[in-house]
């Protein structure tokens, strides 16, 4: 007979075979270990367990700040999480669980970020405004760049016109990326995540995640952190600067990216997630990435999910004038607040 338990992290992470409700990139416990080391939040995993047999599990992060309150997230930061589990009513008790957990720690809602609906009674608000845009990989370089449009192998054959040279790197690499991102979020009215989270990531994967830096004349003008498991190249955070938009930086990277996806013998590059109407679905998608689309469900107990939208209500403002800090303030100050948005 099975039975749930929820356990805090760190503890052992089971492998589920033949689950029915799949296995996504955040299912891998350095990721569990990297939030909750980089973000300073309790995490936990509840396993349907029988036995010494485990059937299926559900990572949760609990995420809270003075701001904005408490929330339960499978998982902050990254695209996916949610259920793994070996058959529907598995999933079922897990949800369950999460539910009474969400229940004892009081908080707005649980988030779980699936990619396929996983139907629960409880589940009162789903989310299907944004897409994945992923890429199958090629098993050479050559065959991949063969299968770009004539405009786009143009305009990657621009950017290397402008002398930029392109870096790969472990934590050597942290503070210039890091200043590359910390501007671009400024740039774009959002608190900047803190150095912490990079630096736990780049540890808790071990040679599986590093960073990519664009310089032109030593200065780094945009970065990526990318990460390689289970056969996908994915890229959780990508920053270039505005006022070298000119040199094609981040084109130039991201033609990096994928060749070293194909290096590290990767069947499918993840180019994160978008609105289908966004700039960055369009930049996406002129690499030939496919859209596959992601289902956000809620058990939501108080309050409006909507709400914590950068574009809702008066959170225009509050964007407008983080614009105009200084980045030195923002690295200071933005850390802080945005471990605390789920």
């Amino acid at each position: 007979m099975t039975e749930i338990e929820t356990c805090s992290w760190p503890c052992a992470w089971p492998e589920i075979r033949l689950a029915e409700e799949c296995q996504l990139a955040g299912h891998h416990p350095a990721w569990i270990s990297s939030l909750a080391d980089g973000l300073g939040h309790k995490a936990y995993l509840l396993r349907c367990v029988d036995g010494q047999e485990v059937y299926g599990v559900l990572p949760l992060v609990f995420v809270r700040g003075p701001i904005f309150g408490k929330f339960l997230v499978s998982l902050p930061y990254l695209n996916t999480g949610g259920v793994w589990a070996s058959n529907d009513d598995v999933a079922s008790q897990l949800i369950d669980a999460a539910c009474d957990l969400a229940d004892q720690l009081d908080v707005k809602y649980l988030e779980l970020r699936h990619e396929q609906p996983v139907d629960h009674p409880k589940f009162n608000m789903v989310r299907t405004d944004k897409f994945h845009l992923r890429l199958p990989l090629p098993e050479t370089d050559e065959e991949l760049d063969k299968s770009f449009k004539s405009k786009l192998r143009s305009q990657v054959k621009k950017s290397g016109t402008y002398d930029s040279t392109v870096h790969f790197g472990g934590q050597e690499l942290l503070p210039e990326f890091y200043e590359v991102f910390a501007h671009n979020m400024r740039d774009l009215g959002t608190p900047v995540f803190s150095k912490k989270l990079f630096s736990s990531i780049l540890t808790n994967f071990d040679g599986d995640a590093e960073l990519c830096v664009v310089r032109n004349e030593d200065k780094p003008i945009a970065g990526g952190l990318i990460v390689h498991s289970r056969g996908v190249t994915e890229v959780p955070s990508a920053s270039s600067l505005r006022e070298f938009n000119r040199t094609g930086a981040n084109m130039l990277m991201y033609r990096h990216l994928l060749r070293r996806a194909i290096e590290k013998g990767s069947h499918t590059f993840d180019f994160g997630r978008s609105s289908e109407d966004a700039g960055t679905y369009k930049f996406k998608a002129q690499w030939g990435a496919k859209p596959h689309p992601a289902t956000w469900q809620y058990y939501v107990r108080k309050g409006d999910p909507n709400e914590m939208r950068p574009d809702a209500g008066g959170k225009k403002r509050l964007v407008q004038a983080w614009q105009k800090l200084p980045v030195w303030l923002t690295k200071l100050i933005g850390p802080s607040i945005v471990r605390g948005i789920p």
